[in-house]
């Protein structure tokens, strides 16, 4: 019955994947118009099929009528077994579902996105296949399936950022990141080789159990451990590593939406799937805990002083990676699968209706009176913000003392919507100030109870987190980093900013020559 179900789960994946090996006849520039619209529908129905697939999986699994599900379903002998199996558990059920609905959304949004371009069945052959590739990885059941989907799907993303190949800034994006994602695949396949060495399996469940079995991990393990977080930091787009994605703004629009919402979380996918591995090196938790909360506050920073839509958001996805990982590296998986799922749900939205933004903001734009709002009023909302979080955890029994980085993770929180009512409160409009405050507790009231179903499905699955090395200077740099970002906000709405703002203003908007730098050093590499 579990091989049965198996089935089930990884045909409509293997579909899309299939797709990529239809003739040239169906997807070329010269394809009838009928054809290149069949095929086109088919995409979006093996799609649409694998949302119910996954929608009904889900909510079977929520409702106990489907049970964590191992099995395999191809086995080829080899000195390293190559396994297709599958794992579905809480963490599976959560990411397949995600992923289905984003892709089936992309692929209709698509069809009229490119109705009439010449290479729109090219755009659809590799959609497919990058949509059936990070599908097949979110419930692969062993480490050989996970880092050959991961691969996958990266040179899937590859070909659709070549969409419009013949534009350099397309091609310099593209190939930025191919040698980028190569480090990380480099990282993965040597862990791998690790882990099979010291365990003599790559199964996940067997993994976690021998890793379970461990009072003291070896080096080795620790190597490995560092290696899987590096693969994560690569995926990701963390600093360093987040050159690539600015740049891809000559890619289609649900390219984009695709990769901001479904791919580059793979990273932090990785680091809650294999969470049991990672937990066994502190130092590494320690390592993806800085790099996260620094990439966070400096994505953040140069998000502020971007001009196009596209490259904003693209630094937002930055900036929400970075705290996604330093959530995992503070053991906070829960919340950052909660992070992940809200993260991919909003960017898909904000890039498909991206178009619009414009209009709708002429639209909506009104005059505000720009009021200064004092430090001590903000200091209200913020105790006001932390008694209704408070309030809202108490009443779903989540203590946040026994929550890895609960405290900084909430404070986070509650910073941000103080600021966000600050914002409000410039307009000079009360109505407008107590409607932000309403709306403020309801969403401390929603996150609480969306953490509490994440926490519940993912909870067998992680680990209980011991706190990463050195966690007080980890703590001390990422709250420093935040209440800089809250200064630096407030400061931004003055009506004259410093000379010296000004000037860091400038060096922000170009990224702090991040980019630039590396251009220069790595250009032959990176084929720019």
């Amino acid at each position: 019955m579990s091989d049965a179900i198996s089935v089930l789960l990884a045909v409509p994946a293997a579909m899309l994947i299939a797709i990529v090996a239809l003739p040239n006849s169906w997807v070329n520039t010269r394809a009838r118009a009928s054809r290149v619209a069949a095929f086109r529908q088919i995409v979006t129905a093996v799609a649409g099929l694998q949302f119910i697939v996954a929608a009904s999986f889900f909510v079977a699994f929520i409702t106990g009528s489907v049970d964590v599900i191992q099995s395999v379903l191809v086995r080829i002998p080899a000195a390293i077994p190559i396994e297709v199996t599958i794992y579905y558990d809480g963490v599976a059920s959560l990411m397949f579902t995600l992923v289905s609905f984003v892709g089936w959304v992309i692929c209709r949004y698509s069809i009229r996105y490119l109705d009439g371009e010449a290479t729109q069945g090219r755009y659809f052959r590799w959609t497919a296949f990058t949509i059936g590739s990070v599908s097949l990885m979110v419930i692969s059941g062993n480490l050989v399936l996970f880092v050959t989907t991961w691969i996958m799907t990266s040179l899937g993303l590859h070909q659709l950022l070549l969409h419009y190949g013949h534009r350099a800034a397309a091609r310099r994006s593209a190939w930025t990141k191919f040698a980028i994602s190569r480090l990380g695949d480099s990282a993965l396949l040597l862990a791998m080789a690790i882990l099979f060495y010291e365990f003599n399996t790559l199964d996940f469940v067997a993994l976690f159990k021998a890793a379970g079995s461990i009072a003291s991990a070896p080096w080795s393990v620790q190597l490995a451990s560092f290696l899987l977080v590096a693969g994560a930091i690569t995926k990701s787009v963390q600093f360093p590593f987040h050159t690539w994605l600015p740049q891809t703004m000559e890619t289609p629009t649900p390219v984009s939406a695709l990769m901001h919402a479904g791919i580059v979380n793979a990273g932090g996918y990785l680091m809650i799937r294999t969470s049991p591995l990672v937990n066994l090196a502190p130092s590494a938790l320690t390592m993806l805990a800085i790099v996260g909360g620094f990439t966070a506050c400096f994505a953040a920073v140069v998000m502020l002083t971007q001009t196009s839509i596209k490259k904003s958001l693209a630094y937002s996805t930055i900036a929400q990676m970075g705290f996604m990982l330093f959530q995992c590296g503070l053991g906070a998986y829960s919340a950052a699968m909660l992070h992940i799922l809200a993260h991919s749900l909003y960017k898909a939205y904000a890039f498909l209706s991206s178009g619009s933004v414009i209009a709708e903001r002429s639209m909506s734009e009104t005059p505000t009176e720009n009021r200064p709002v004092s430090m001590l009023h903000l200091a209200i909302v913020g105790a006001i913000m932390i008694a209704c979080l408070s309030l809202a955890l108490t009443v779903f029994g989540i203590d946040p003392i026994t929550k890895p980085g609960g405290l900084l993770l909430g404070g986070v929180l509650c910073l941000g919507l103080t600021y966000w009512i600050g914002q409000a409160a410039r307009n000079g409009d009360e109505a407008l100030v107590m409607r932000s405050l309403a709306l403020s507790a309801v969403l401390c009231v929603v996150y609480a109870a969306s953490y509490s179903m994440v926490d519940k499905l993912v909870a067998k699955s992680v680990p209980i987190a011991s706190a990463p090395t050195m966690l007080w200077l980890v703590v001390a740099i990422v709250s420093a980093g935040f209440a800089g970002m809250f200064m630096l906000q407030k400061m931004l709405t003055r009506h004259q900013p410093s000379a010296a703002l000004n000037g860091w203003y400038v060096h922000a908007a170009n990224g702090f020559y991040v980019e630039n730098t590396l251009r220069r050093i790595f250009g032959s590499l990176l084929g720019t």
